[in-house]
């Protein structure tokens, strides 16, 4: 088995004690880290993703395997050409004013990175005017992501989106929400530009709004 489809099949399994030697050795025996990032770990995620999305697996298998697949990417990003790991863009994510879920902002923000965009994740419980700051100190982000776990908190995240919206740089920047209670129909009444059902949809939701 090639070194790469190893490092696939760790990512896969959620192999994270191993994945670090892996990744090593296939950097040690010559292979592409480019190569080793999208055909040995994005592939692998992409396959994850897929699974999840048709009940083959759930959210604890899914995070066990993004897991593993940081581990592989943090063995990875000194050899990668800086900027190739986030080579889409930077994107912002939060949990909004009021709510403290964060294992589903977590799995999107790790798809969205195994995808090839940095990440800043602000944490949960954020308010706009935070969003908006963070926005303001990297005027080179492309999207911010927010998420609502809760129905109590889906008028924070109308608020936010409704201040990202008057901002002076609101043309330069995509919105997607998602969350448990948000709809395809709420995310449109508050005028995000895309919305996400899941984290393996949220990572194609985001390469097609900085397409």
């Amino acid at each position: 088995m090639s070194k790469i489809n190893e490092v696939a099949e760790l990512v896969e399994k959620g192999k994270a004690k191993l994945i670090g030697a892996a990744v090593q050795e296939a950097i040690d025996e010559g292979d592409d880290p480019v190569a080793i990032l999208n055909d040995g770990m994005i592939s692998a995620m992409s396959i994850v993703g897929e699974k999840f999305k048709n009940g083959e697996i759930f959210v604890p298998e899914m995070l066990v395997a993004a897991r593993a697949m940081k581990k592989g990417v943090d063995v990875l990003k000194p050899h990668l050409a800086s900027g190739s790991t986030g080579a889409l863009g930077k994107v912002i994510i939060a949990t909004v004013s009021g709510d403290l879920h964060d294992i589903g902002k977590n799995l999107v923000a790790m798809m969205i990175e195994s995808a090839g965009f940095e990440v800043i994740d602000l944490g949960v419980d954020v308010p706009a005017a935070k969003i908006i700051e963070c926005y303001k100190e990297n005027p080179d982000v492309k999207i911010i992501a927010l998420s609502a776990l809760l129905t109590t908190t889906m008028p924070a995240l109308k608020e936010t989106v409704e201040a990202l919206n008057t901002a002076d740089f609101r043309g330069n920047i995509k919105v997607m929400v998602g969350g448990a209670p948000i709809t395809e129909a709420f995310a449109e009444e508050i005028g995000a530009d895309g919305y996400s059902d899941d984290a393996a949809s949220a990572a194609s939701l985001a390469k097609k709004l900085v397409a």
